[in-house]
């Protein structure tokens, strides 16, 4: 029986790949003199990325969680459902801002400012760095579990692992889309056999075991109170979070496809394929009633596929882990470059950026291979202590992420992002529990914390003395405009007339009127970029460090000082929002209600003008 349904999975596995395989344009296409990546590309580098937790995340959870590890697994990954879903918005956030590319550090940076996204720089820098080491040391725990190496051996297998994707980093041979494709449809093939083989030939009491697993985390939630209840909640999702590792890679990789929908719809193939793939193969591996997991850490579930096909079928599952696991450290080396690329080049660091023959920034690849050899070298190749590591920087990445959306939404509300916004109220929570989930491992894996805070306090020693002095901010000062013009020109006016001053929205692109009694203020921050000047008359202003009502209510003062006996009329948008974006940005229309009193001696009009749009009658 179970071999029958192994050979029709396989046959309609090879039709399915073999179908897609002859579609055009399935992982690439040319648009606009340009190659652009498809959803499905950039899911799958995502997915792989993600798969290799497979081969290590069961044997670590377990270690802290036991056996309701698989419960709070299925728990972890409707959570990264949702935690995707915000990452779609953020993805739209940042093309709405003509930014593509650099995920958290990008949303950060346009969100916080260049200070603190130093914080997410070096919490996806511990991210990449970890990625690398404990990929390294599960591909070589894997690959060689079927063999009685000595420790010296074991340990210069995981420098070689190391230092030889270094080296074909510098040599500029990098993976490609279509070959990442080929090792997932061999990945697919062999964990769907994996499963489909574990899932008809169950071990003995392992219904009970799965049961017992399920009845543990119920009685730890509903047992001990609310408190006990979220508390034992935060223990399991904190001990299991490690199995979504690399989610995040797909906002990284947005300037390779044309739109944020590609961002979406990526998200949405991986929650379909890993999200159920790998609570699935925790489950039926924590469940078996006839496996040692502490005696096999290592290599677990490779030493399950061989107690349920056989000595052979592990082999090449074994081959698979190992061979994903390292594409996962090359995937490290590329990212951290791409990363650290960014950064170097947004602040004139042109000497660490600098390439050689091959296109390569082979010094920040030395770089790198020097500090994965080093932390594997530290944590004595321990999986274990890698894990506890590696949990506290990715665990910051998504907080830092999610409360820079819960910040951007409740000042900017919904009206920029119309195609694609999650609740705020959702978001919040999600950033809570994250919240207390870093602090919780934290406050466990102190060695994982340590390292991450002093990689956070360093870059923010050196993002607060750079940013001071190379900021990109400083460039988009000089090309603004400064009150005193907008005051010339009132000035210059007709004084027996009223002059009217428009405030635009950053995103208005509609023509102005070259009027000398009119004048246009846009309002603007300097991480997102000016705006196009539309005129002589149109001035551009920097908010910086503070809201849009106080530049506002300052810029009004300061006119108020010189014409106070002027006849000034100041035009603002109405507000087209929805009550709940206008309660969550509040503050800036209280203020704005309340300028007509502040400011007595001037006129005040909110408006909004009917768009025009034209309808041609082809019929």
């Amino acid at each position: 029986m179970k071999l029958i349904l192994i050979v029709v999975l396989n046959v309609g596995l090879v039709g399915l790949f073999f179908y897609l395989l002859r579609k055009k344009n399935l992982l690439s296409f040319m648009d606009g003199g340009k190659w652009w990546l498809t959803w499905l590309s950039i899911a799958i580098i995502t997915l792989m990325d993600e798969l290799t937790s497979v081969f290590y995340v069961a044997a670590e959870s377990y270690l802290i969680v036991g056996v309701a590890a698989f419960v709070f697994i299925i728990a972890a990954s409707i959570l990264m459902r949702f935690l995707s879903s915000r990452m779609i918005e953020i993805a739209h956030i940042l093309e709405k801002h003509g930014i593509r590319g650099g995920g958290v550090y990008s949303f950060s940076y346009l969100v916080l400012g260049p200070t603190m996204s130093f914080a997410a720089v070096a919490s996806i820098l511990v991210d990449y760095i970890l990625t690398a080491a404990i990929s390294t040391v599960a591909a070589v725990y894997n690959g060689s579990s079927f063999f009685s190496l000595s420790p010296v051996v074991i340990y210069g297998l995981m420098f070689l692992v190391v230092w030889s994707v270094a080296f074909l980093n510098i040599i500029g041979i990098r993976e490609n889309a279509r070959f990442t494709f080929f090792i997932f449809i061999a990945a697919a093939m062999i964990l769907l056999t994996l499963i489909v083989s574990a899932a008809v030939d169950p071990s003995p009491g392992q219904f009970a075991r799965a049961s017992e697993g399920f009845h543990l985390s119920w009685s730890g939630l509903t047992e001990h109170g609310l408190f006990g209840g979220v508390s034992f909640f935060i223990f399991g999702i904190s001990g299991v979070i490690l199995a979504y590792s690399g989610i995040e890679s797909v906002i990284q990789t947005a300037g390779l496809v044309k739109s944020w929908k590609d961002i979406r719809k990526a998200y949405i193939f991986l929650a379909l394929t890993v999200g159920i793939v790998t609570p699935l193969i925790t489950m039926l591996v924590l469940t078996r009633t006839d496996i040692d997991f502490r005696a096999h850490e290592n290599d677990l579930v490779t030493f399950f596929a061989r107690v349920v096909n056989g000595q052979v079928f592990a082999y090449f599952l074994g081959g698979l882990a190992s061979f994903t696991l390292i594409m996962a450290v090359n995937t490290a080396f590329v990212a951290s470059s791409e990363l650290l690329e960014r950064v170097a080049h947004r602040y004139g660091f042109d000497w660490l950026i600098k390439t050689n023959k091959a296109d390569s920034l082979f010094r920040i690849h030395i770089m790198n291979a020097t500090l994965f050899t080093v932390i594997i070298a530290v944590t004595a190749g321990s999986q274990e202590m890698l894990a506890h590591m590696y949990a506290v920087g990715l665990v910051a990445s998504f907080t830092i992420n999610m409360g820079a959306l819960v910040y951007y939404r409740y000042s900017e509300g919904s009206e920029e992002i119309p195609d694609y916004h999650t609740s705020r109220t959702g978001t919040f929570v999600i950033f809570l529990l994250l919240l207390s989930v870093f602090g919780f491992i934290a406050y466990h894996k102190w060695q994982g914390f340590v390292l991450w805070a002093a990689a956070v306090t360093i870059f923010q020693i050196i993002g607060f003395r750079v940013a001071k002095r190379r900021a990109p901010e400083i460039q988009q000062f000089r090309k603004t405009d400064s009150p005193m013009e907008l005051m010339f020109r009132i000035a210059e006016a007709d004084e027996t007339k009223d002059f009217h001053i428009h405030f635009r929205r950053q995103q208005e692109t509609t023509p102005i009127l070259d009027d000398p009694q009119t004048a246009y203020v846009t309002f603007y921050s300097p991480r997102s970029g000016s705006p196009p000047k539309l005129g002589q008359n149109h001035y551009l202003l920097t908010i910086f460090r503070e809201s849009m009502a106080k530049r506002l209510v300052s810029l009004i003062y300061v006119l108020k000082y010189d014409f106070a006996d002027r006849k000034l009329v100041f035009h603002l948008g109405w507000p087209t929002s929805n009550w709940v974006d206008r309660v969550s940005t509040g503050v800036m229309v209280y203020a704005i209600m309340r300028l007509p009193r502040r400011f007595p001696e001037f006129s005040f009009i909110m408006e909004y003008e009917r768009i025009q749009k034209t309808v041609e009658n082809l019929g």
